[in-house]
């Protein structure tokens, strides 16, 4: 068995904590204490697919992909708009969103029924207008609805491209079930139960998905003006292109999002994958020398 070196240990521990710390925030190690610790049932157990989804790199890319696919929701992109705060606090709202996969994925099913019903009572108290003048809630259901099956489509697409291990089609479908029972607790209802059933709800919101004004401002933001080190910038550009590459072309088409195929193939694709395992490596705790 290779030994690897102490300098090395040492670098993937620094860069590991640098990343946790930017997802997770400063009560991030507290927090996965208390979420892996803490007895109890869970709604999933070690096995399930959603675990080995949520628990990889790739959410990185799958993520970002999510927001942009998400914006091209007038009613969605304005409450974001209005109500995140997302410019002025980008890395809270992420914090924020990936303490409540964490206690929904990991923790006991109590703490995932309280994070549920906070994430509820916050959608209850979003209202607002449209830019258009058409009124919005948060907690309307069918709103609820496209949130929830673009999040699924892109974190599923994003494990399938560039995850360590990708599912069968079994557990595809076993992975889209598994959110079913998160997006039933947040309200949604009658969410898909397998891997077929996202695009074509998709298919059947296109009528309502257009790109306004809020949504190719956020995509900037996201893709071009990103909250992070200069250092980091490069890895971020990465990580940003493949989240574009990783969209309906007609969702990359209208936020104006440039798409040349052979050089996503060639280029986009192996440097997503590059990174990838690099922020796996670096989150990935060095095993014990032998």
């Amino acid at each position: 068995m290779r030994l690897i070196p102490t300098e090395d240990l040492t670098l993937r521990e620094r860069l590991g904590k640098k990343i946790f710390a930017r997802v997770a925030g400063p009560e991030g190690p507290a927090r996965r204490a208390r979420i892996h610790g803490s007895p109890g049932p869970r709604w999933f157990g070690p096995e399930r697919p959603v675990r080995r989804v949520h628990g990889d790199a790739s959410m990185f890319i799958g993520g970002l992909s999510a927001l942009l696919l998400q914006s091209l929701h007038p009613s969605a992109m304005a409450a974001v708009a209005a109500h995140s705060g997302y410019p002025g606090d980008p890395w809270g709202r992420l914090q924020r969103t990936s303490a409540f996969l964490a206690e929904t994925t990991y923790g006991p099913a109590d703490r995932a029924r309280e994070a549920c019903a906070r994430v509820r009572a916050v959608h209850d108290s979003v209202r607002g207008t449209t830019s258009e003048g058409r009124s919005y809630h948060a907690a309307d259901p069918h709103l609820l609805c496209w949130v929830h099956i673009a999040e699924v489509d892109s974190f599923l697409r994003a494990h399938q491209r560039y995850g360590a291990r990708p599912l069968d089609g079994a557990g595809c479908d076993a992975y889209v079930a598994d959110m079913a029972r998160i997006a039933a607790a947040l309200g949604v209802p009658d969410p898909p139960t397998d891997r077929a059933e996202p695009a074509g709800r998709m298919t059947a919101y296109r009528g309502e998905l257009r790109a306004t004004g809020e949504a190719r401002d956020a995509a900037r933001f996201l893709l071009l003006n990103p909250p992070v080190p200069l250092l980091a910038r490069v890895p971020y550009g990465v990580i940003a292109a493949n989240a574009v590459s990783l969209l309906p072309v007609w969702a990359s088409r209208a936020l104006w999002l440039p798409r040349v195929p052979p050089a996503e193939s060639l280029c986009v694709r192996p440097l997503g994958a590059a990174v990838t395992r690099g922020i796996r490596w670096a989150l990935t705790p060095p095993a014990p020398p032998a």
